[in-house]
């Protein structure tokens, strides 16, 4: 079993059996039906993946990672908030006419800011001090931009990542203020952990841990019956993960950069519905 399957079901499990349900509230979700999308969350879940034993990928299902690298490099290397940036079409029910989603996500990250040293947006500040300032504690990225909220057709998800080196390997965290644990969780996981290999090959440094703080880990009622045939499933062992070696600049990789070998995720194909 993978690391990853492994912490996807003790997580899971502890949320269905523990966790508090918020059918008594009025909640801003809805189903594509218009029925109030309730939630049974757990508050508070933090899991370390050490990314230099394996890569944390679901073999309980197949998460499709190469979409998932899609989505991390529309954010982080073209800091975009247009769809028509993206292979995807997983947040067209957030854009407006012209693609825009606002000024979220990849938006806030090419912000450009005045350092010392010059300017930097986030993306380049990070990738400076990790090459020059390895032993700074204050490198960082955060999107939640309180100016900007209202203008973001959804506030970020995942809004910010700490990244520390220690004896020249780089360990992360990534901080989730929500977390849909079926739709989204082993998705997340999977983009942060390629982003840290990337950050730390292009830096010259080891690859070490990524720690995930969930502030609000929830289970939507739909997905509930979907999640309790998941947990059936066989697991497999974690895929090797390999990234090209030959990349030494963090905008000259692509999705085709990296490969899982021996990924072989259960035949698990139930339809998700994803709440708006």
């Amino acid at each position: 079993m993978s690391r990853a399957d492994e912490l996807f079901i003790q997580n899971c499990r502890d949320i269905l059996q523990n966790g508090v349900w918020d059918t008594n509230q009025q909640v801003r979700p809805h189903w594509e039906d218009g029925t109030p999308a309730h939630t049974v969350k757990k508050f508070g879940i933090v899991n370390r993946y050490d990314l230099s034993a394996e890569f944390p990928i679901l073999t309980l299902r197949r998460t499709y990672w190469k979409t998932a690298v899609d989505e991390l490099l529309w954010i982080w290397q073209k800091k975009s908030n247009n769809v028509h940036d993206l292979n995807a079409k997983i947040w067209n029910q957030w854009a407006d006419e012209t693609g825009s989603i606002g000024k979220a996500y990849g938006y806030q990250l090419g912000v450009k800011h005045q350092y010392p040293e010059g300017e930097f947006d986030q993306v380049d500040r990070v990738l400076y001090d990790l090459k020059h300032n390895p032993a700074s504690r204050r490198i960082l990225t955060n999107i939640y931009n309180f100016q900007d909220l209202h203008e973001m057709h959804l506030y970020p998800c995942a809004y910010s990542m700490t990244f520390n080196v220690s004896g020249g390997t780089l360990n992360a965290i990534l901080n989730q203020r929500s977390q849909d644990m079926l739709a989204a969780n082993n998705w997340n996981v999977v983009q942060y952990a390629v982003l840290v290999h990337m950050m730390a090959q292009v830096s010259g440094l080891k690859t070490g841990e990524l720690i995930h703080v969930i502030a609000d880990a929830h289970i939507y009622d739909r997905h509930v019956p979907i999640i309790e045939e998941m947990l059936t499933q066989p697991p497999a062992s974690a895929p090797r993960f390999f990234a090209d070696p030959t990349v030494t600049d963090f905008y000259r990789f692509t999705r085709d950069s990296f490969k899982l070998e021996g990924y072989t995720p259960a035949s698990f194909e139930a339809k998700i519905p994803i709440a708006i």
